[in-house]
């Protein structure tokens, strides 16, 4: 399998490039994102096959075709094996309707998945040179740099370097990113950037950007702009509908939580791969650009505005890139698959506090804008169907059955504690992982929003 930037849409001369190259360049020389020349469809047998199988066989079905021969069968299988060493529960909420619980990883969020995978490929697939170390730059909205700060925290060979917004994400947040700060020797370091996380991401850009930089301090990046992070994440598309498939459903609609659009982009990839996808929902908080491009057809970034879903505030998200690529540049041909549900904090928090008291199920801010965006889905298809033909058929009934709904339940509601408990009325209990990240002294590294600041930050040894 060869990669190539979206970037270089049409060119017949383009650049290609290995799986091993495009997960250690992380970005494409000339800005764009890699993506796979093809996306293989699974043969039938393995569709069929998978209410048999475990995460690690599905991923191990899902990464073959990307990976190729660049790493042995025995190889993969263990690398895989050991990132992805925590189940991925399909939970029902009422008939129909399930949460894909995302957070059972040791960061309590489906970003465990991705970060896993990719810090155990790095040392799987070789250093580009053994004499240097790998610098994974990183730029988080919450999530993100917890799960790769974790998945890399004493790799030999690779420093990790996390950008995030200064105070603006969750407190529980922090504390994951910067409990690395304090220790001596650590391999991992945190850094509260002035700005948001718009400014983060378009640091890590520029950081790339920089040939002289780039090679001076090994940069490779964990965001989902690589695609050895993004890929992993079609398995759990892949295994729900396993999970699915064993209760008698043929195919579902998915929601998922959208900020910078890599967890939308590896579920197209999943549905083009074979799994039985009927379409999606783009749910996001008030940073709707992806929303409004489907309504109108026109893409416009702006500034991120912040919200209690803080993990999705991005104004400029990087992988539409990725989906334009998979689309051939079509809104037509997008809104056929996916469309658009943006959400206030106000909508957010009665979400939280109807599906505990109604279905006494928590959600965390974002899994509550999934559950919103395949609510309101739902309630669209009704009218729709109620305008053409009335109520419904038994036919429709029927038909609709076999089609499931699921939104991704992405953190652990704990990890948003601040937003949740004044929601519910009541303290939770934070898990093991988040009351020992809590537990550690809180060290806090500030930098200005600027290239030099991130320049001396990367040229420190």
């Amino acid at each position: 399998m060869r990669f190539l930037s979206t970037r270089a849409r049409g060119g017949a001369a383009a650049r290609s490039v290995s799986f091993r190259t495009a997960l250690f360049e992380g970005l494409a020389p000339d800005g764009g994102l890699y993506m796979p020349e093809t996306i293989e469809r699974w043969p039938e047998s393995d569709l069929v096959a998978l209410p048999s199988r475990s995460v690690v066989e599905t991923a191990v079905a899902a990464l073959r075709p990307y990976v190729g021969d660049e790493l042995p069968a025995s190889k993969l299988y263990a690398v895989l094996d050991d990132a992805l060493n925590f189940p991925i529960p399909l939970v029902e909420i009422e008939p129909g309707l399930f949460a894909l619980e995302l957070f059972h990883g040791p960061t309590l969020a489906f970003k465990d998945v991705g970060a896993r995978v990719l810090a155990r490929m790095l040392p799987a697939l070789g250093a580009p040179d053994a004499a240097n170390v790998l610098t994974v730059l990183v730029a988080t909205s919450g999530d993100t740099g917890g799960a790769v700060g974790h998945a890399c925290h004493g790799v030999p060979g690779v420093r990790v370097v996390i950008l995030y917004p200064d105070r603006r994400i969750s407190p529980t947040q922090e504390a994951q990113l910067t409990c690395f700060n304090g220790s001596p020797g650590a391999n991992v370091r945190a850094y509260a950037v002035d700005g948001t996380f718009d400014d983060c991401q378009r640091l890590v850009k520029t950081a790339f950007a920089d040939q002289c930089l780039r090679e001076r301090a090994g940069l490779t990046s964990a965001n989902s702009i690589n695609i050895g992070r993004l890929i992993p994440q079609t398995t759990y598309y892949f295994h729900a509908a396993g999970l699915l498939a064993a209760r008698g459903y043929e195919r579902a609609y998915f929601s998922t939580p959208s900020g910078n659009f890599g967890n939308l982009t590896a579920g197209v990839m999943a549905q083009r791969a074979g799994a039985p996808i009927a379409g999606f929902v783009a749910a996001t908080n008030v940073n709707d650009v992806v929303p409004s491009y489907l309504a109108t057809g026109v893409f416009t970034p702006r500034p991120s505005i912040p919200t209690i879903a803080n993990a999705m505030d991005c104004g400029n998200p990087s992988n539409f890139d990725r989906l334009l690529w998979l689309y051939g540049d079509s809104a037509d041909a997008m809104r056929a698959d996916i469309s658009g549900s943006a959400h206030t904090d106000d909508e957010v928090r009665g979400a939280i506090r109807w599906m505990d008291e109604a279905r006494g199920y928590l959600l965390d801010p974002h899994s509550a804008i999934a559950y919103l965006g395949i609510a309101g889905r739902e309630r669209r298809e009704g009218q729709e169907r109620h305008d053409r033909r009335g109520p419904g058929s038994r036919e429709d009934v029927r038909r609709r059955d076999r089609t499931a709904r699921v939104f991704l339940a992405t953190a652990h509601p704990a990890k948003f504690a601040e937003v949740v408990e004044p929601v519910i009325g009541r303290r939770l209990e934070p898990p093991a992982p988040l009351a020992a990240a809590l537990a550690q002294p809180r060290t806090v590294f500030r930098i200005g929003a600027t290239p030099a600041a991130l320049a001396a930050v990367l040229d420190e040894p």
